[in-house]
């Protein structure tokens, strides 16, 4: 239990948090109204704490800096800042920034000083929108603010304060169909509302070391619902969004704000606050992308605009794009699920795998086989199946999850296939099995029951016992490098295993993030990636 945020705190809220977004990404996607159909909200925020998280990797913390968290903070926000994706991914970088702000001059980010930013921030993401919206994200933010002022009003601890914010978001977040009518009518809660909480619970997670009980979300939207133009705030009179990130001083970006908001709506103008010229992440939705760029040049520099027809987006019959994942074990099956992802049982037919392919009716398929056996079979599917099938010749689950994390569907087909396969590649994976008879192995001679530790398919160790051997096998994957460790647990994993693991190497490694699943595979007890 944590009395105060410190630099390595945040920076491990700042990982957990992209992780967990990741695993809900597909869920918050399919949360696609606000208030009229919004079908990228997950993938926004994914990309925009990716953009926080590699901040705090390639922008290392200055030495002898007396508040090292304000250091984090103000990573974290401005990585947001120059990746958010949309208006969901803007509000959140505001939140950080706000949160920066409020806590980077104080010694220490306890309860009150984590209230103090968490308002902050609520009020910088208020500020950031031209027309707030009560029902959204911005709501679900201001409630957690008013909770955590409240329980630090009580002399509540860091502890107490961060779970009364994370409950009063819950809360606030299952009330949204009430304030918006659009909700109401799908049946769902506002995705950037969901998103925060996802981000809070993450938050909560690193403070108290316990897991928060899910937020209830209202039942999905019916299949038979119309799909149309997906976007994320606005009305449905403007068929572009433009988005850019502009160099210029403050007076300059107030007239492009006045100009913008003839334009169009949903408009969004936040900056840096860095010296005379910040840097402004400009978003708006409008008719006329000419003069929406104009105005942007007539402001300052703007860079790396992207513009997106919401036509070219309406839902079709089907997907446009699907992946197929190989798998056994059930815990593994929901992890892959929950990443949008269909899931074969383990050493499928051609017949079976191209059925698989086919249920999900999308014009284009990964398939993701995890088992080196299973690849001439994937590979045949794809030869059969009408779809554009791109086979991915991941050689474990671990391999995969790293693979479905990089997925954008803002890239083309395969240059997304590529990403993942280089995304595959870059996780070094590893098994621990028991030995099933004598035999001799690269590593020596083995005898049955030993425990074997193989690394990319090869026996680097024997052992007898098997929480023992798996702690070598860490330090031995970890002494190569790494900063992100995936611990899958098998069937036949003995109670404990993965703490002792998560302790081990938090002892030994402090720097490196693990995450833990239950995955319920037969044979092996454990499952390894190392990125």
């Amino acid at each position: 239990m944590l009395e105060s945020l410190d630099a390595p705190a945040l920076r491990r809220w700042c990982a957990g948090a992209l992780a967990a977004l990741r695993r809900h990404q597909s869920e918050i996607d399919a949360l696609n109204v606000y208030p009229v159909p919004d079908g990228d909200t997950g993938t926004n925020l994914v990309l925009t704490l990716t953009s926080a998280n590699e901040a705090l990797v390639f922008d290392p913390i200055a030495e002898g800096d007396p508040t090292p968290h304000g250091q984090v903070l103000r990573l974290m926000a401005r990585g947001a800042l120059l990746g958010a994706r949309g208006n969901s991914g803007v509000i959140i970088s505001q939140i950080l920034r706000g949160l920066a702000d409020a806590t980077s001059p104080r010694p220490a980010v306890d309860g009150p000083a984590l209230a103090r930013g968490l308002r902050a921030g609520a009020d910088a993401a208020y500020n950031a929108v031209a027309d707030p919206v009560e029902g959204t994200v911005l709501t679900v933010a201001a409630a957690a603010a008013t909770a955590a002022e409240t329980t630090a009003a009580a002399a509540g601890s860091l502890a107490e304060v961060v779970r009364a914010a994370a409950a009063a978001a819950a809360e606030a977040l299952a009330l949204t169909p009430s304030q918006l009518p659009a909700l109401a009518r799908a049946g769902v809660v506002d995705a950037g509302g969901r998103g925060f909480c996802v981000v809070l619970d993450a938050l909560a997670e690193v403070v108290t070391g316990e897991v928060l009980a899910e937020t209830r979300l209202l039942p999905a939207p019916r299949a038979s619902r119309p799909l149309v133009a997906a976007r994320e705030s606005g009305s449905p009179d403007f068929g572009y969004e433009v988005q850019f990130l502009l160099d210029g001083p403050e007076p300059a970006v107030e007239k492009l704000r006045a100009r913008l908001s003839e334009l169009g709506d949903s408009l969004v103008v936040v900056g840096t606050g860095e010296g005379d010229e910040s840097t402004w992440n400009v978003h708006v939705h409008v008719n006329d992308v000419g003069a929406a760029i104009e105005a942007g040049v007539e402001a300052g520099r703007p860079h790396r605009i992207t513009v997106t027809r919401f036509a070219d987006q309406v839902a079709s019959d089907g997907p446009d794009r699907a992946a197929v994942v190989v798998a056994a074990g059930e815990g593994i099956a929901e992890l892959f699920a929950s990443e949008g992802a269909a899931v074969v049982g383990a050493n499928p037919s051609t017949r079976e795998l191209l059925a698989a392919i086919t249920a999900t009716g999308a014009a284009h398929v990964v398939v993701l086989p995890n088992d080196p056996n299973t690849q001439t079979v994937a590979a045949a599917a794809a030869r059969e199946s009408t779809a554009a099938v791109r086979v991915v010749p991941t050689r474990s689950p671990v391999q995969a999850l790293a693979a479905l994390a990089v997925r954008d569907p803002a890239r083309e087909f395969d240059d997304d296939v590529i990403a993942m396969a280089e995304a595959a590649g870059a996780c070094r994976y590893a098994e621990v099995c028991h030995a099933s008879r004598d035999a001799l192995t690269v590593a020596g001679p083995c005898r049955r029951g030993d425990v074997l530790a193989l690394v990319e398919g090869e026996v680097h160790l024997i052992g007898a016992d098997l929480a023992e051997t798996c702690r070598d096998l860490l330090d031995r994957l970890l002494g190569g490098g790494g900063e992100l460790v995936t611990l899958i647990t098998g069937a036949d994993a003995p109670p404990g295993l993965a703490d002792g693991l998560r302790a081990h190497a938090a002892a030994h490694w402090p720097f490196v993030e693990v995450h833990v699943f239950p995955g319920g595979h037969p044979h092996y007890p454990l499952l390894v990636g190392v990125e």
